[in-house]
């Protein structure tokens, strides 16, 4: 897996008045496309972005960027992601300080086996995917899902234009635990370590 997919759903940068553009615009809108250098420079040099579906919090995820496209996989045995509707926000981060850097709509489409952009999706997909073995293709074919995310549109956020609000939010629940509050250590934990201010005498 790459480095990203481990780490599971996390707290992402806020979404700062930015909401999926309205549906009613119809296919026209999506076509117009405007990716900014600023966003292929930002989606080429991270391989983490996050995307948010309409009254969902924003899920991290790996991609793939070539031809302007957003390519993603989700699945068993990769990163775990929600439904995704036609229309999401996207927001990327900055590689230098990790923080929101760019918050632009964009449209989602399933690839399947059978469509044209298989071959292209797939290829850059296992090309940024660690450890990936000589079947990967096959089994996402079978398994998984395969998506083409196309950003359109001027940005809803960018440098010199970001929202106002803090870009704080909740921890997302989850079933992860522990068993103790502190490490196991063989035949108890020392009464005396290095550094403590015990008496001699305990």
């Amino acid at each position: 897996m790459t480095d990203t997919a481990s780490e599971g759903p996390g707290a992402a940068p806020a979404v700062a008045g930015a909401t999926p553009a309205d549906a009613s615009a119809g296919p026209a809108a999506v076509t117009q496309l405007n990716v900014t250098a600023l966003f292929a420079e930002a989606a080429a040099k991270s391989g983490l972005m996050w995307v948010q579906p309409p009254g969902d919090r924003a899920w991290p995820f790996w991609h793939a960027w070539a031809d302007d496209t957003v390519y993603v996989v989700s699945g068993p045995g990769e990163q775990t992601l929600p439904w995704l509707p036609a229309e999401v926000v996207l927001v990327l981060r900055s590689k230098h300080n990790g923080g929101r850097l760019l918050t632009v709509n964009a449209s989602v489409r399933e690839v399947g086996p059978q469509d044209e952009q298989w071959a292209a999706a797939t290829e850059a997909l296992k090309a940024g995917r660690l450890n990936a073995t000589d079947d990967v293709v096959e089994r996402w074919s079978r398994e998984c899902t395969v998506r083409a995310v196309t950003p359109f549109g001027a940005p809803l956020e960018a440098p010199g234009s970001y929202g106002a609000g803090s870009g704080a939010a909740p921890v997302p629940p989850s079933d992860a635990t522990t068993s103790h509050w502190r490490p196991w250590h063989w035949r108890g934990r020392p009464r005396r370590r290095r550094g403590s201010h015990l008496p001699a005498g305990d």
